[in-house]
């Protein structure tokens, strides 16, 4: 007969078992592990040597206690190096302009973040400034912060804070970035602990772009290897704006200038968005960082080690003699044509360089470049696929409620729209049917201003056109036309899907997380029928395209004419300049020509840009009764366009014109700087710009200050504008001469369009030669008779 043990004490029977025997067994270890007295004592986590293995040395290290448990894959970090540093990285330079919108009860929002190539990170913190509902359960309620898809923190939600900014600081883990990095912030939201609608409006949050990363960064030693260009003097992997100085000893000639331009440009064009600025060094290289010298052969630099000699155009990376970190690019030659040559080599070649040194034996001249060919904007020739202006991932959105697709454009200024349709957009596109959503849309929009919206069919629907037309549910297409007022240098497409949430009932409706939303790379926009045909002075064009030198994307039709006797902001100011054509074209200037006003007469058929620091620019003077407004040491005087003109335009609605019939003349010391378009007095159809400040140290603020306001609604235009600060005024806007070509009836229809009294005079003229012409005819006809 068995007998039967009562189930619930068998297990804590068992247990008391196994733990005495457990304990017995590990005392008996215990105590044969005791060392002899004088012995070492081994730490815990190394075994006892087996029996019959040699004795350890007395002289040998053991290792020491554990270190702190990481997480799976993450590394110990080493101690910081010398010449560690911290600095901060907002949210808008990572590209949320207008920060991170959080939405519904998952909404999720990200950046991407990258350290550069020359840095190794140490650490990282995360400072948030955001808000969020106050219909939140704190319970339930918080905001995830996401590195690379992993959990940094959580932060809770407290109803005490809502609906007010709060702040909060993240420690991001160091170790778990890699060289590209995506950091994400996502709202987990609930309002009721009953059923809840996913997509109600009260699940809100937003991070502010003033968020920023603070990054604890040491330097990282490269080796001088050209085949590193353009890093580290530009990584692209730095959103910050880049800063590069540039150091000219020696002798400035106009071939160094043009040298030093060629390369503004170049970098310019690789920062791109992010601006570029130059500060100019005239023989020290700067303490601390990258730096590029441009040297002659007998010019010499405090420091800089003893170089090979320099037998032709030669470029060569090297260490900056104040800074082991540092590098410094040599631009080398034994003149100044060589010292271009290298320059030139540098700009349209860089990607084929390696070795410490490198001396250019040939560089074979592209092909001349055409008007309004540059490679950043719009081809004028042909349709242009969305794919060639954006990846695919960019024109790809996820979610109920997903953030615009945004296309960003680059035109050549002058679009002449005058009775023209607009630009057509050829737009295919894909989307997630939705069952019983009847009024989801796709809203198209141009610079923010609706141009139409697109039904997007439920899913009961799209099956039966696909059916019936042959193509698939998910994709359809339209033909737009975008009006060319919307579409200045600067220029965008929005996309913007809205989706109709069908509600099912209380306690039925859910998020599946399936709506997918793309634009097809295969849509175009087609500006090849459009003609170029621009209405100057505009320094808006100036501004954002650095129109009309950027016509040619070398800047072949281009002259610089520098103030007498230029100092460092002077040369500094140009550099900027030249960056931000580079910017604009995306090509450098590698023709660009440098003069001083003494050699105004040999360049009439060029377009002038013309630079003034104070009283150090004789054209000024000599063109005085032609400049809306000058400055002097301290004495101002300027054209103003009256408020009547501003109010309405001008006298020509069609150009918007402000002309100028109001002047003023004043004395003050203030810093500022004014901008001026005019016709070059040289040569009719060329034009000429104006960049003077009455102080030295106000040109390249003056320039910072153009390139900054780009995308705000105080940018440069018209005539004439005013810098004070980072303010800008535009006091007048004159259209007195245009830049480009017409089609031969266009341009018939456009001339007679704004003289209708002489259409008028010439069509009575050309009635009354009819007439005169029909009545001799007639009259000889009639005589002809009476003699038969």
């Amino acid at each position: 007969m068995t007998s039967k043990v009562d189930a619930p004490l068998f297990p804590s029977m068992r247990q008391r078992l196994g733990s005495a025997l457990a304990a017995a067994l590990l005392g008996m270890a215990g105590a044969h592990a005791q060392p002899a007295p004088g012995e070492p004592s081994l730490p815990a986590d190394i075994p006892p040597a087996p029996l019959g293995a040699p004795a350890l040395p007395a002289d040998t290290a053991l290792p020491g206690p554990p270190g702190p448990l990481l997480p799976y894959g993450l590394q110990p970090q080493p101690e910081p190096l010398p010449g560690t540093r911290t600095y901060p990285i907002t949210l808008h330079e990572l590209g949320a302009r207008n920060g991170l919108a959080l939405r519904g009860v998952d909404g999720r929002q990200g950046v991407p973040l990258s350290i550069r190539s020359d840095e190794r990170l140490v650490g990282a913190r995360l400072k948030l400034e955001y808000g969020y509902s106050p219909a939140l359960l704190p319970e339930l309620s918080h905001i995830k912060v996401l590195l690379n898809d992993e959990l940094a923190a959580s932060i809770a939600l407290p109803q005490e804070d809502a609906g007010a900014p709060a702040t909060h600081e993240v420690e991001l883990p160091a170790g778990a970035f890699v060289d590209f990095n995506r950091l994400e912030t996502q709202l987990i939201g609930h309002y009721t602990l009953r059923c809840e609608d996913p997509v109600h409006s009260s699940l809100w949050a937003d991070v502010s772009s003033r968020s920023a990363v603070e990054l604890t960064v040491e330097p990282l030693e490269l080796p001088n290897n050209l085949a590193l260009l353009p890093r580290p003097f530009f990584d692209e992997r730095d959103p910050r704006a880049l800063a590069l100085p540039i150091v000219l000893p020696g002798a400035l000639d106009t071939s160094r200038l043009e040298s030093a331009g060629i390369i503004a440009s170049w970098f310019g064009a690789l920062a791109s968005y992010r601006g570029a600025r130059f500060p100019v060094s005239e023989g020290r290289v700067p303490e601390q960082g990258h730096a590029v010298v441009i040297l002659g052969r007998d010019d010499t630099l405090a420091g800089l080690p003893p170089l090979p000699p320099v037998t032709g155009p030669t470029l060569s990376m090297v260490q900056n003699p104040n800074d082991r970190y540092g590098k410094l690019l040599l631009v080398m030659g034994r003149d100044g044509d060589e010292i271009k040559q290298a320059a030139r080599a540098l700009a349209l070649a860089s990607r084929t360089l390696s070795g410490q040194t490198a001396l250019v034996t040939g560089l074979s001249e592209p092909a001349p470049r055409r008007p309004f060919d540059a490679p950043n904007w719009l081809r004028t020739d042909r349709p242009v696929r969305f794919g060639e202006l954006a990846s695919e991932q960019a024109l790809n959105a996820a979610g109920h409620r997903p953030g615009p697709i945004q296309l960003d454009l680059r035109l050549p200024p002058g679009l002449f729209g005058w009775r023209s349709e607009g630009v057509p957009v050829e737009l295919k596109y894909r989307y997630t049917p939705r069952p019983g959503a009847e009024q989801s849309t796709l809203q198209v929009m141009a610079g923010h201003q609706l141009l139409r919206a697109l039904p997007l069919t439920s899913a009961s629907q799209a099956q039966a056109y696909s059916k019936v037309l042959g193509v698939p549910a998910s994709q359809a297409s339209a033909s737009l036309r975008v009006p060319t007022y919307l579409l200045p240098a600067l220029a965008s497409l929005q996309f913007q899907y809205v989706y109709e949430y069908a509600k099912l009932g209380e306690c039925q409706n859910s998020i599946i997380d399936n709506v997918r939303s793309a634009i097809d790379p295969d849509s175009t926009i087609d500006i090849s029928g459009i003609p170029l045909y621009a209405a100057m002075p505009d320094l808006a064009a100036f501004g954002e395209a650095g129109f009309p030198f950027t016509r040619m994307a070398d800047l072949s039709e281009t002259a610089v004419i520098l103030p007498e006797n230029p100092s460092a902001d002077d040369y500094s100011a140009y550099l900027d300049l030249m960056g931000l054509m580079g910017e604009s074209t995306g090509y450098p200037a590698t023709h660009v020509t440098v003069a001083q006003a003494g050699q105004i007469e040999q360049l009439r058929r060029k377009d002038l840009l013309v630079l003034a620091s104070g009283d150090n620019q004789p054209l000024l003077a000599q063109w005085r009764d032609r400049l809306p407004g000058s400055f002097a040491a301290n004495d101002k005087r300027f054209s103003l366009a009256s408020w009547m003109a501003r109010a309405f335009g001008g006298d020509d609605p069609r150009e918007r014109r402000a002309p100028a019939d109001q002047r003023i003349e004043f004395s003050s010391s203030g810093a500022s700087a004014i901008f001026a378009g005019l016709e070059s007095p040289l040569s009719s159809g060329r034009s000429v710009v104006v960049v003077s400040a009455n102080q030295p140290q106000g040109l390249p603020a003056a320039v910072a200050a153009v390139q900054q306001a780009r995308h705000r609604d105080d940018k440069l235009r018209g005539s004439l504008a005013v810098v004070r600060g980072e303010r800008i005024d535009s006091l007048a806007a004159e259209q007195t001469y245009y830049v480009g070509s017409l089609p031969f009836w266009t341009a018939l229809q456009w001339f007679f369009a704004g003289r209708p009294l002489l259409l008028v005079l010439i069509a009575f003229a050309g009635a009354v030669i009819l007439g005169a012409l029909l009545y001799l005819s007639l009259r000889a006809r009639a005589q002809r008779r009476l003699r038969d």
